[in-house]
C-alpha cells in the first residue's frame, strides 16, 4: 500500500496550486481529480485578480503578495497564463448615486476612478451609457484559469509528483494516516487536503467533520469565439454575489437540510473575453443545500442574456451555452486554510481565488515543511468558536 505524505482532493485553482507548492517543499504528493478537462468554478470563472481589493492589513498583504507572485509564475512554470493587465469597469445602475457608490470603495487598498457615463465610453464602448450612471475604473489584472491550472499540474509532474482522474467519494481518518475512497479504488496519505471547492463540504461531513464552509450554484454563459470585441472586464460596482453569500452564512442550521433554498438566486451582469475571443457572461447565483440540484439552464440563460441586454446589449445575443458551477464561500469572507483533524486539511472557501491562492498555497507549504507562519493560523477554521 503505497503511502503519500500529501493527498490533495481537488485541481481547481486551490488544489493545482496547493499541490505544486507542496511538491516544491519535498513533499510526495498525489493530486486527485475527478474530471479528465477542467471543470468548476475555475473553469468558468473570469479569471480576474482584484488585487486593490484588501480591506484589512491581511487582505491587503495577501492581495499585493498575490500581485506579486503572477510575474514570476509563468518562468517558474515554464508556461504561458496569459497573465496581464487590463481596464476593469464597475458599472453603476441608472437610478444609483455614483459618489456614494464610489465613497462606499475607499475602505479598500486602492482608491477608484469614478467615470461619467461619456468617459466610460472612451473605455468601452460596447456599454449602453442610458442603462448606467457612471462607472468605477481600475487598472485591474487577470489570468486564464484553464492555462493556470495546467501550468500547476505540469510543474507538480515536474517536482515527481502525480495525478489520477477519479471521483472521492469519502474521506477517512485510519490511525495514524488518511484515507480517501475513489470510485475506483482507496488511496492512502499522511495528510489529506481537501480543496473540492463547494463539494468539500459534503466530503467532510463524510468523515465527521463539521466546517463553515458553504456554496453557491453559479450558472455562466460562455460564448463561441466572437468577433465582437469587449476591450475591458466589466462588472457591476454592487455585486449581488457577495451580498447572497453573507446572507446565507448567517444560519448554519438550514445548511443541514439536504434539500433547501436558503436564499433565492440573483444576477450580476458581468463579461470577459479571452484571448480565443470566446466570452463568459453573466453569472446567477444560487443559494441551495443540495450540491447536485437540477435546474433548467435554459431559463437561466435567458434570463442573463435578458439582463445583460440592458447594460452591454452587443454580446447579449452571441451564441452560448450556460454552465452551472458550484463556488464555496465562508462565513466571514475570508478563506478555510488548516488542520481540521490531525490529518486531514482544508484550503478552500477563497472569494477572491485567482488574487489569495498563490501567495497562501506557498505559505501553507512552507508552514508544513516548518517555517511557523502567523498568518495561516489566522485562517484555521478553528476560528469560529462553534467549529465541530
Amino acid at each position: 500500500m503505497k503511502t503519500y505524505d500529501w493527498v490533495v482532493i481537488g485541481s481547481g485553482i486551490a488544489g493545482a496550486a496547493l499541490s505544486y507548492e507542496l511538491s516544491v517543499a519535498g513533499f510526495s504528493v498525489l493530486l486527485i481529480e475527478q474530471h479528465q478537462h477542467l471543470q468548476g468554478a475555475t473553469r468558468y470563472s473570469y479569471g480576474g485578480i482584484p488585487y486593490w481589493s484588501g480591506t484589512t492589513d491581511l487582505t491587503r498583504l495577501l492581495a499585493q503578495e498575490g500581485i506579486d507572485r503572477y510575474p514570476k509564475l509563468a518562468p517558474e512554470l515554464e508556461s504561458d497564463i496569459e497573465f496581464k493587465y487590463i481596464d476593469l469597469l464597475l458599472t453603476i445602475a441608472a437610478n444609483a448615486n455614483p459618489q456614494a457608490i464610489a465613497d462606499s470603495f475607499k475602505h479598500f487598498a486602492v482608491q477608484p476612478q469614478l467615470l461619467d457615463p461619456k468617459l466610460a465610453l472612451t473605455l468601452e464602448p460596447l456599454l449602453n451609457p442610458e442603462a448606467i450612471s457612471g462607472v468605477l475604473h481600475y487598472h485591474h489584472a487577470y489570468v486564464n484559469p484553464e492555462l493556470l491550472v495546467k501550468a500547476y499540474q505540469l510543474g507538480l509532474l515536474r517536482h515527481g509528483g502525480e495525478i489520477v482522474i477519479d471521483q472521492v467519494r469519502q474521506v477517512n481518518q485510519i490511525g495514524v494516516n488518511s484515507g480517501v475512497k475513489t470510485l475506483q479504488t482507496s488511496y492512502y496519505g499522511q495528510n489529506i487536503a481537501v480543496c473540492a471547492g463547494g463539494i468539500g463540504r459534503s466530503l467532510l461531513k463524510s468523515s465527521g467533520v463539521s466546517v463553515k464552509l458553504y456554496f453557491t450554484h453559479a450558472e455562466v454563459i460562455e460564448t463561441v469565439p466572437s468577433e465582437v470585441i469587449l476591450r475591458t472586464i466589466v462588472m457591476p460596482a454592487i455585486t449581488d454575489r457577495l451580498r447572497l453569500e453573507s446572507e446565507a452564512s448567517r444560519n448554519d442550521q438550514r445548511w443541514d437540510d439536504e434539500d433547501y433554498e436558503v436564499l433565492a438566486p440573483s444576477i450580476d451582469v458581468g463579461a470577459i473575453q479571452f484571448k480565443n475571443q470566446h466570452l463568459r457572461i453573466g453569472q446567477i447565483s444560487l443559494a441551495h443545500t443540495n450540491p447536485y440540484l437540477d435546474r433548467d439552464l435554459q431559463q437561466s440563460e435567458i434570463a442573463i442574456r435578458d439582463q445583460v441586454k440592458n447594460i452591454i446589449p452587443a454580446i447579449a445575443t452571441i451564441p452560448g451555452t450556460c454552465h452551472r458551477c458550484l463556488v464555496a464561500f465562508s462565513a466571514d469572507s475570508l478563506p478555510l486554510v488548516g488542520a481540521v483533524t490531525e490529518n486531514i486539511h482544508i484550503f478552500s472557501g477563497f472569494t477572491s481565488p485567482f488574487v489569495f491562492v498563490p501567495p497562501l498555497a506557498k505559505r501553507f507549504a512552507l508552514a508544513i515543511a516548518g517555517n511557523s507562519d502567523q498568518l495561516i493560523n489566522q485562517l484555521s477554521p478553528h476560528r469560529f468558536s462553534n467549529f465541530a
